[in-house]
């Protein structure tokens, strides 16, 4: 009879606190390009944008968001991983057939988009967030 298996860290000495970190994670290779227009995304922020991600951060909503988060081709304003939920915040320049290749793209990966516009941002944040949590909670949230 010989000696029992490690428990976790497959003897290499790194161990592990419980049986979820032996699963393997999972990483997407993300273009450099696209990951530094993200990070540009970050920097310069809409105060709409702002505005959202103040009551989105830090797991406010009961779920980890993440801020231009890149998507395939495309960078979403938001993003709930765990969820595969996007939030798009939209000014005047969208709302045509670029967002709507953009949103089927999206669909087509398993996302679900929400969309709002900076004004309802900036005037009914509350309204927004109302409806966010509703979607939330449709999806399983907490």
């Amino acid at each position: 009879m010989g000696l029992p298996p490690p428990q976790c860290g497959g003897g290499l000495g790194w161990g592990c606190e419980d049986e979820r970190d032996l699963k393997p994670t999972r990483r997407t290779f993300i273009d450099p390009q696209l990951r530094d227009a993200a990070r540009g995304l970050r920097l310069a922020a809409t105060d709409a944008e702002r505005k959202v991600w103040r009551a989105l951060r830090r797991s406010a909503l009961g779920v980890a968001f993440r801020r231009h988060h890149p998507i395939g081709a495309y960078i979403a304003d938001f993003a709930c991983p765990k969820l595969r939920i996007v939030i798009e915040i939209d000014g005047g320049q969208h709302g045509g057939a670029d967002d709507a290749s953009r949103d089927k793209a999206m669909h087509a990966a398993g996302w679900r988009v929400l969309r709002y516009w900076n004004n309802e941002v900036i005037h009914n944040l509350d309204g927004v967030l109302i409806d966010i949590r509703r979607v939330l909670k449709e999806q399983g949230a907490r």
